[in-house]
């Protein structure tokens, strides 16, 4: 057996996340978006913000925010190496932003001494943190509504085109009544679109943080005050909203120290999302089962032992990541019950699985958007599987027609007759009706083989997808999306056997 040092790696990679166990999210807008470097940048142009701020309303002087603006930018293009280094220096403290702005104090005392004093001045760890984690999501979030509504143009599309194609519809694992693909397309499309509201109405929302020791945004006051200035109510409300300008974010109406709305808004809308596609990937897995056959993947993923499969592989990645997120964001969840004014632990709990959430989600929207986009449907499969249950699918309606000639009992004791007999031997829904006496006497033959036809029974499949296109939506991912969108596939939704 090898020995440790053997596998040793350079100590350089030995902290880095690459996203190993995480193939879903890996080489994603959103990973890139979510790592180490991204949250550094989040708590520069937080600080950065906040001096800048702080000059724009006559509390800082404009050569400080200058100042603090250019050393922020040049401390973050030391990316990873300095987040290591930070992340290191954080246990002392409990957050990374006290090293933080140790350096970076010291960075803008090279460049500006008179400016230094202004950095992170009257500002709290939680105000930096939780203000890159809303710019961090928010910076993350526009793939994955750009993904998102790449996936609902491709099932726009899928709906239109299968609007009558017919299928078996399948519930508690068995055929129920026929359906058809593009009320299926079209389901999964209305969940796409509901996610990519919630989350799109989330992110506009996200709120910048500032309100110093414990929400009250008192040290502002004070640094005035030692300035030989007085801070007004209208002048502290003036501060939170250049905050909120400077960074891009919404402005919140108090501190959110301990009042947790935003992080449980945000948890709900990418759990909501990872179901929603997790939804469409459930169906996908079933329905390309070798012995159902009806849809699979454009590009299939292979196997390390069988050369013959095609794993419908996008849709296992969105899968697991639906299983996942809400998880993540019950922990999100029990952080609302935050003590005090500020927390012990709860607010220090979120940092992790949100950003998991984040990208979870914006690897699942990726898959879905490439799911859809090289999706490819098999009708005549369909039809197959349809006439599998030899008709039995259209009993409900044969119920409803006999009741109205015999009597509802007798209709339904002469159908289990008929359904007994055509699966026990084999011989079809329609050769049974044919040779039961209580339905030949009330319906002619040819009555028969219509209402015993399952392409005839989808009811108002083809309104409904016609109703739920109505509803807009999806046609923004041109405006958004581009390198971000679902791969295209040569053979885009082709139909015939996969």
């Amino acid at each position: 057996m090898p020995s440790s040092d053997q596998w040793a790696v350079p100590p350089a990679d030995a902290f880095a996340d690459t996203g190993l166990l995480s193939p879903g999210r890996a080489g994603s807008a959103v990973e890139e978006a979510t790592g180490d470097t991204a949250y550094l940048r989040g708590m520069l142009d937080a600080e950065a913000a906040l001096t800048r701020a702080q000059a724009a309303v006559g509390l800082a002087p404009a050569a400080a925010a200058e100042a603090v603006t250019a050393a922020a930018a040049e401390y973050g293009r030391r990316g990873g190496t300095a987040a290591r280094d930070l992340a290191l220096r954080a246990r002392s403290g409990g957050n990374p932003v006290i090293p933080l702005v140790a350096e970076l104090t010291a960075a803008v005392a090279e460049r500006a001494p008179d400016a230094a004093p202004y950095v992170h001045r009257g500002a709290t760890s939680q105000d930096i943190v939780d203000t890159a984690a809303m710019l961090v999501a928010s910076r993350a979030l526009a793939p994955v509504l750009a993904d998102l509504d790449a996936t609902a143009v491709a099932l726009a599309d899928l709906a239109a085109r299968h609007r009558d194609t017919p299928m078996p519809g399948r519930t508690l694992a068995q055929h129920a009544v026929p359906t058809t693909f593009g009320l299926k397309a079209a389901g999964w499309r209305s969940l796409v679109l509901d996610a990519r509201d919630r989350l799109a109405a989330v992110r506009a929302a996200l709120p910048a943080q500032l309100g110093g020791a414990a929400g009250t945004l008192a040290a502002f006051g004070a640094y005035a005050e030692a300035d030989g200035s007085r801070m007004s109510d209208g002048l502290a409300a003036r501060l939170t909203a250049a905050y909120a300008a400077e960074t891009g974010l919404a402005e919140p109406v108090l501190p959110w120290h301990t009042l947790r709305t935003p992080i449980a808004d945000l948890a709900g809308a990418l759990a909501f999302a990872a179901g929603a596609l997790g939804k469409l990937a459930a169906d996908v897995l079933v329905l390309s089962r070798t012995d159902t056959a009806e849809v699979a993947e454009g590009r299939g993923g292979g196997s390390s032992a069988m050369p013959h499969k095609a794993n419908p592989v996008r849709a296992t990645l969105i899968a697991a990541a639906a299983r996942q997120v809400p998880a993540l964001a019950s922990v999100l969840y029990a952080s609302l019950a935050a003590e005090d004014e500020r927390p012990a632990g709860a607010w220090h709990a979120e940092w992790q699985p949100l950003r998991e959430c984040l990208r979870l989600t914006g690897g699942a929207a990726r898959d879905a958007a490439e799911l859809v986009a090289g999706l490819r449907v098999n009708p005549r499969r369909m039809a197959e599987n349809l006439a599998a249950g030899g008709g039995l699918v259209v009993t409900e309606r044969l119920a409803a027609v006999l009741a109205a000639e015999i009597g509802r009992s007798r209709a339904r004791q002469a159908l289990d007759r008929v359904s007994r007999r055509a699966v026990e031997e084999g011989i079809g829904l329609e050769r049974a009706l044919a040779e039961e006496p209580a339905v030949t006497d009330a319906l002619p033959a040819e009555r028969l083989r219509d209402l015993a036809d399952p392409a005839a029974y989808t009811g108002f499949a083809g309104a409904l997808v016609d109703r739920a296109l109505a509803r807009p939506g999806g046609d923004r991912g041109g405006e958004h999306g581009g390198e971000h969108g679902g791969e295209q596939n040569e053979n885009r939704n082709e139909e015939g056997t996969p």
